[in-house]
């Protein structure tokens, strides 16, 4: 071949994304942007994960509550590529604070200088330690301290006892001694993030048709770059076989070049044959959290408030969001749409526990926290469940954190767990399919010139 001639062009390489959330739809659509072949294999029988829609009563919406928050900006990138970013309606959102024996707004500095369960040097030390954690660029040297011991120093030991270690129990649950002073920071800087002016006025977003929209329009994108979707196809095998691997769906065997895991450590290792012992033991210490959700509908607001934090430990959901607060209620049928959330150690029995044993704790709740509310306002109660969730930013989290390359060429694993010092967020996800599809792009020496966004 005369050496003026070039070479000819690399055979694209199929790869199978093995989880179809928004984390492995967005990987996809960056490696066939590359030119890449690419095939995802979702369990479920629809896209979207944590972020895919379900009916509650005689409304659709998501399973989960989501916004979008000014400081999304991966999230608001990948949505303008959609055609969608346009269309993000903002609203201004009011927060609360149940305390256990009252109701109190939280959507100012006013506000907080009124908030009864703390002294005015604690409301001080409280703001000064909201403003200085979002300062902090690089969360990393807080993996080294506990949230606890951080926000002792900080904010003082009545504020900490007060305020932040019920709202650490609520998200953590007996887990809240082992997390990082990195997760506290990572909360604090996405919320502190969304407010316009400091302490101020949040804006929160939403695309109308919500995250169903969002994943319809996703998956058209990509089938028309050439993805194939597939749902309904739980992997239970990935193999190293040859230059390449089999993965295993039912009794569908299929042949691949390259692998990404996008699921859970445990499922993901469970999964993938051949893993050493010490990235199995990486994966395996990883602790994670599971959620129970419950979707209400009412025929009544609850305030007006989109966000309520409870620090009463005698309440058993997490927080309340009246999502309709925020969307069209256009939307939910002129219905309001409440979120009940509780995040759970995966010990719990709760994650176990019936739909109608989850009402029977949460409703009574709500009831005692709303007086105005009576058991006939509510319509429809539905409860969702996720087991390894959310993994808790342990203390020196990232030097325990296995890399997405694994022992076994070809073979990676990607998932929520490797969300260093940030909370979990639709946004973050965006940002690690980016991250690391320019990670496999440049690993796998993918002979193109576009480069993952």
């Amino acid at each position: 071949m005369d050496a003026r001639t070039p070479a000819p062009a690399a055979a694209p390489r199929h790869w199978a994304i093995v989880g179809g959330g928004m984390l492995g739809l967005t990987l996809a659509y960056r490696l066939s942007q590359a030119g890449e072949k690419v095939t995802v294999l979702e369990a479920a029988p629809s896209l979207g994960g944590l972020a895919s829609a379900w009916q509650v009563g005689d409304v659709t919406w998501d399973r989960y509550y989501h916004v979008t928050m000014l400081s999304d900006a991966r999230l608001r990138a990948l949505l303008e590529e959609l055609g969608l970013e346009q269309d993000v309606r903002w609203s201004v959102t009011k927060t609360n604070f149940y305390t256990g024996s009252s109701m109190h707004a939280l959507n100012n500095s006013i506000d907080y200088i009124r908030l009864p369960v703390l002294g005015l040097i604690d409301k001080a030390r409280l703001a000064a330690t909201i403003i200085y954690g979002s300062r902090i660029e690089n969360g990393r040297p807080l993996e080294q301290l506990s949230a606890e011991a951080w926000l002792t120093r900080l904010s003082g030991k009545t504020t900490y006892q007060n305020l932040w270690r019920p709202l650490l129990r609520s998200k953590l649950g007996n887990n809240y001694a082992k997390a990082s002073a990195a997760y506290i920071w990572s909360v604090i800087r996405r919320f502190y993030a969304a407010r316009r002016g400091g302490l101020k006025t949040e804006m929160f977003g939403y695309v109308p048709g919500g995250y169903r929209r969002i994943l319809a329009t996703l998956a058209e994108k990509l089938q028309a770059g050439g993805v194939t979707l597939e749902t309904g196809m739980p992997v239970t095998a990935v193999t190293s076989s040859g230059n390449g691997f089999q993965v295993t769906a039912g009794e569908d065997v299929r042949h691949f070049d390259r692998v990404v895991n996008t699921c859970a450590s445990p499922i993901a290792t469970k999964v993938c044959a051949g893993l050493n012992d010490r990235e199995r033991l990486q994966h395996e210490d990883i602790l994670y959290q599971g959620i129970v959700c419950a979707s209400l509908l009412l025929d009544r607001s609850l305030g007006g408030a989109y966000l309520t934090y409870i620090t009463d430990e005698t309440i058993p959901f997490t927080t309340v969001i009246e999502m309709s607060t925020l969307i069209d209620r256009v939307e939910t049928g002129g219905r309001h749409l409440v979120y009940l959330p509780k995040y759970l150690p995966l010990d719990d029995p709760l994650l176990g526990a019936s739909d109608e044993e989850v009402e029977a704790a949460f409703v009574p709740a709500l009831l005692r926290m709303f007086p105005g509310l009576a058991r006939e306002n509510i319509k429809s109660f539905k409860v969702t469940r996720t087991r390894h969730v959310l993994a808790v930013s342990t203390l020196n989290y990232s030097e325990k954190l296995p890399p997405m390359a694994t022992s076994i060429p070809g073979l990676y694993i990607v998932n929520s767990a490797q969300i260093v010092n940030g909370s979990l967020s639709v946004d973050e996800s965006v940002n690690l399919a980016n991250e690391a599809s320019a990670f496999l792009i440049a690993t796998e020496q993918v002979p193109t010139g576009t480069a993952a966004k």
